[in-house]
């Protein structure tokens, strides 16, 4: 089996406020105790909203390898994603990761297929298969909307 590393570095700024980078990546993203915390700061990425968007980009991927593989034509796919933060035992735990995909397809007949594909690639997540939230998916299809001239 394969293994592969993922290098994140961190740099503490100041407060409850820091910076993750990596040497793989150009960018790095500011991060900081989310504002429902004691010292918490707005407007600013917390580890739980990098959390629910690990399973919603990990999600995201492993649905498009499914559909190019499966020759699955689609205009878009948009996802709003909401990681539920609970106190169990005394300790708090993302407890959920409800996924909301909304797939435009251009072809009524795909849907099935569609429907298949987004529940697949949910299971065949790696995230999602490493953690231990539950992850609801609800997936929602449309169909593109063809402008006539």
């Amino acid at each position: 089996m394969e293994e592969h590393i993922y290098t994140v570095d961190l740099n503490w700024k100041s407060e409850r406020k820091g910076e993750i980078s990596s040497p793989e990546l150009s960018d790095s993203i500011e991060v900081a105790t989310p504002p429902e915390f004691p010292k918490g700061i707005a407007g600013i990425w917390s580890p739980e909203h990098l959390y629910t968007a690990a399973v919603n980009s990990c999600f995201m991927t492993t649905f498009l390898a499914i559909a190019e593989n499966s020759k699955l034509e689609f205009k878009s796919l948009t996802c709003p994603a909401k990681g539920k933060l609970s106190k169990q035992e005394g300790k708090f735990v993302m407890s959920q990761v409800i996924l909301e995909p909304v797939l435009t397809i251009f072809n009524e007949e795909d849907k099935e297929k569609a429907e298949k594909i987004m529940i697949k690639a949910e299971k065949a997540c790696l995230i999602t298969n490493s953690i231990k939230a539950e992850v609801i998916l609800r997936p929602q299809i449309e169909l593109a909307e063809y402008l006539v001239s």
